[in-house]
């Protein structure tokens, strides 16, 4: 098969594909021969026939942007198979198949049905196939070719970075590099001029100019100055087809800005200057400004303002406000119009930041004369000293003169001054002054003792101008008068040891005095002259203004007298001399071998003891307490009751029971006594135990007689006599009840009261060497007489 391509636009186009068939293994090697073999289809014997061309391929072409109303022939597929007749059929297959490209099935000729756009898709893979048509077998094997796309000169360069903006320093050299700009065009660079680009300025010149190949901007002239021209607006043109004509273009703009060097010195407007400032101003604040102009910007026009000489050098002060450049002339003495009218001052401004690169063009500072003219103006009075110090005596009468203070006018005019004091405090209203003269008075009698020192203001004023007003304060001392007579320091608890021996230093005391030391610096103590000499103590004046108080006697006694009194008189070395009169208590205690006190009597022991009133409060009611618990212990000891009673089944004896922690034998508990307020009830009479019967037991036989001839009250005052006779029973009445020990035994009573009535030879003195348990036991029944103690 034999492809044949031509172009319908342009003729050379189909001269360039016929070369290109020729000659396409040696450019593109794209030309592909196979051999043509014929199968038989129905397993016949393959037959191989004389090798003749079959398909021979080469790069189809079509141009882009196509815009014809027909379509644009593309080429023809064409198989040596056929014969022209129409039973060859031709397939095309692959991208844009059908939509794009299409192909007459009979004659071959392929047709682009689009515009196409070699920037989106430069080449389509395609595969054609021819076929019998009567029987749909191929004819020729399948095979691949290409569409390419040609290019033309469809788009314009362009800048995708722009606008810029750039500096540059001024007075740069020329050719100095400012930016390189780049363009792109997006026609194939490999065919033709239509993406080869040229650089050219449009506009800048003749200040900048541009590379051509490079796009490379620099500067056209020597020392471009910012000064002069800050901005600069450039267009670059870049232009494809190598800049031929027909090319397109594209352009773009650069903002060049001229940065600044400090290539200009400072320069004062004018050579002299003058300033009027009022004599009145105030030290420190700013009396005027002054500037130096500067064509450069930023650090390259920081400047330094310095006065280099004048009369006024040492008056006035220039410093440099960095916001505004400014020189700020400020007062750093007062200025009087009086003295001085006017100062000359020579101001130098120089930059900071030096650029030696421009230090020809220098030098980068200048010089200016300021006269600066001292105005004048109506002042207040002025005092003759900053403040003033005054002394009075205190005591001096109402009136007394204190001090004087002068002002005069500083102005030519000299005006009258008048003085008067500011009553701003209540001190102010303790003294008057004289408004012609100044002399201060005192208005009120004055203790220094209260106050020692007193601040007045005093002010002066012009009579011909009374709003202009000074002021000066005055400090006014009261001077010390010995007024006031020297006391003991403190109250003093002086104590002597009974046990002290004579010339013994037992307190020592001294005094204190409210005026001060050059009238009570020095104390002088005795003891009063007007009375007899003490026998008990006298006093020793140490010259230190203490005194000491020292014994005369070895020993003292507080039985005989506990306090005594002596009186100490105090002098002072003022003049004239003062005095006062002390009496010291002094008491009198008992003390250990080395001098501590042990008691005085009540009030000074618990006061020696340093015992508050609350502690003393505290210990009695803890002593009370304890009393009450001890007497409510004895209390419920006393209450405890023993039955002692035996009922009428208990046959035993009445035992009593002793305890040494008691009031001893007749300290026991007792039975009902209503037996002895009946006793008729009884069956016979019993008879205490604990003492020895005084009366003889009365018969079995006649008992009623024995109970009836009884006194029973009688026998019970005489016993609560004896209790109350005998100092061994406790301190407090007894009542000693009695009655019967029962009845009803067949061995009869055993109780030893029933037998003192009986006659026997049983000797009890043994009982005395039992112990003191049977010390009663032995004088009831013994011959051992009971002792009484005392």
């Amino acid at each position: 098969m034999r492809i044949t391509s031509t172009s319908s636009i342009c003729p050379v186009l189909v001269c360039l594909c016929f070369v290109q068939r020729c000659y396409g293994a040696a450019h593109h090697g794209s030309i592909k021969v196979t051999r043509n073999q014929t199968k038989h289809i129905e397993g016949e014997t393959e037959v191989h026939h004389r090798p003749k061309r079959g398909w021979v391929w080469n790069q189809f072409f079509v141009l882009e942007e196509h815009m014809g109303p027909d379509p644009q022939y593309v080429g023809k597929l064409h198989s040596n198979s056929d014969k022209g007749d129409g039973s060859v059929k031709y397939i095309l297959t692959g991208e844009g198949a059908g939509t794009i490209f299409i192909i007459d099935d009979t004659t071959g000729d392929i047709h682009s049905t689009k515009s196409l756009d070699r920037e989106q898709k430069t080449h389509y893979v395609l595969h054609a196939q021819a076929i019998d048509r009567r029987t749909n077998k191929p004819l020729e094997p399948e095979s691949e070719f290409i569409i390419k796309v040609q290019d033309i000169n469809d788009n314009a360069p362009k800048f995708t970075d722009g606008p810029y903006i750039v500096t540059v320093p001024e007075m740069s050299e020329m050719g100095t590099s400012v930016l390189q700009v780049t363009a792109t065009d997006a026609d194939d660079p490999t065919y033709g001029n239509s993406a080869r680009v040229v650089y050219s300025i449009l506009q800048g010149q003749p200040y900048f100019s541009v590379d051509p190949k490079t796009g490379v901007i620099r500067t056209a002239l020597h020392n471009m100055d910012r000064e002069a021209r800050e901005h600069y607006s450039v267009v670059i043109q870049a232009k494809d087809m190598a800049g031929q004509v027909g090319g397109l273009s594209g352009s773009t703009t650069v903002n060049i800005t001229l940065t600044d060097v400090n290539d200009n010195p400072p320069r004062f407007p004018q050579k002299h200057y003058q300033l009027y400032v009022p004599e009145s101003a105030q030290v420190g604040s700013a009396v005027g400004k002054i500037k130096a102009n500067d064509a450069d910007t930023g650090s390259n026009a920081d400047m330094k303002y310095t006065i280099i000489n004048g009369d006024g050098s040492g008056v006035f002060s220039i410093s440099t406000d960095k916001e505004t450049r400014e020189g700020i002339l400020s007062l750093k003495k007062p200025l009087n119009y009086e003295k001085k009218k006017s100062y000359t001052l020579n101001i130098e401004g120089a930059n900071t930041h030096l650029d030696f690169r421009f230090s020809h063009l220098g030098p980068f500072k200048d010089v200016t004369m300021l006269k600066v003219i001292v105005g004048d103006v109506d002042e207040p009075p002025l005092f003759t000293m900053p403040s003033y110090v005054m002394e009075v005596y205190e005591n001096a009468k109402i009136g007394t003169p204190v001090g004087t203070v002068t002002a005069h006018d500083p102005d030519a005019a000299n005006s009258l001054v008048r003085y008067f004091i500011d009553h701003n405090t209540e001190e102010d209203r303790y003294f008057t002054i004289d408004a012609s003269t100044g002399t201060i008075k005192t208005a009120k009698i004055f203790d220094r003792e209260e106050t020692p020192w007193y601040n007045i203001t005093v002010a002066a004023s012009e009579i011909d101008n009374p709003g202009l007003v000074s002021h000066v304060p005055v400090g006014v001392r009261i001077l010390d008068v010995n007024d006031n007579p020297p006391e003991l320091a403190r109250d003093y608890d002086v104590v002597v040891c009974e046990n002290t021996k004579p010339g013994q230093v037992i307190q020592t005391i001294a005094a204190t005095d409210k005026d001060n030391s050059a009238n009570g610096a020095r104390f002088h103590f005795s003891l009063d002259e007007g009375l007899s000499l003490n026998p008990n103590f006298t006093l020793r004046n140490n010259e230190d203004n203490t005194a000491s108080i020292l014994t005369r006697r070895r020993r003292y006694s507080r039985t005989t007298q506990d306090i005594y009194y002596l009186p100490v008189l105090i002098s002072d070395g003022g003049v004239p001399p003062l005095s006062s009169s002390s009496t010291l208590t002094i008491r009198v205690c008992a003390c250990e071998r080395d001098g501590r006190v042990r008691t005085c009597h009540a009030e000074a022991f618990l006061s020696s003891a340093g015992l508050s009133t609350g502690a003393l409060i505290a210990i009695l009611l803890c002593i009370v307490i304890l009393l009450a618990i001890v007497v409510l212990f004895v209390t419920l000891r006393r209450s405890k009751k023993e039955p002692l009673i035996i009922s009428e089944e208990d046959v035993r004896e009445n035992v009593v029971t002793y305890d040494d922690e008691g009031g001893g034998e007749e300290d026991t508990e007792a039975f009902d006594i209503t037996a002895l307020r009946n006793p008729s009830a009884a069956e016979e009479l019993k008879y205490r135990r604990d003492v020895r019967p005084e009366v003889k037991p009365l018969s079995r036989h006649h008992p009623s007689s024995s109970l009836d001839s009884i006194d029973v009250q009688e026998f019970i005052k005489q016993r609560l006599a004896e209790a109350d006779l005998d100092p061994s029973v406790p301190p407090y009445d007894s009542l000693q009840t009695y009655a019967y020990e029962g009845h009803r035994s067949e061995a009869g009573s055993i109780s030893s009261l029933d037998s003192a009535t009986t006659h026997s030879d049983q000797d009890y003195n043994y009982l005395g060497d039992w112990g003191p348990e049977f010390k009663k036991l032995a004088e009831l029944y013994g011959e051992i007489e009971p002792e009484r103690t005392t």
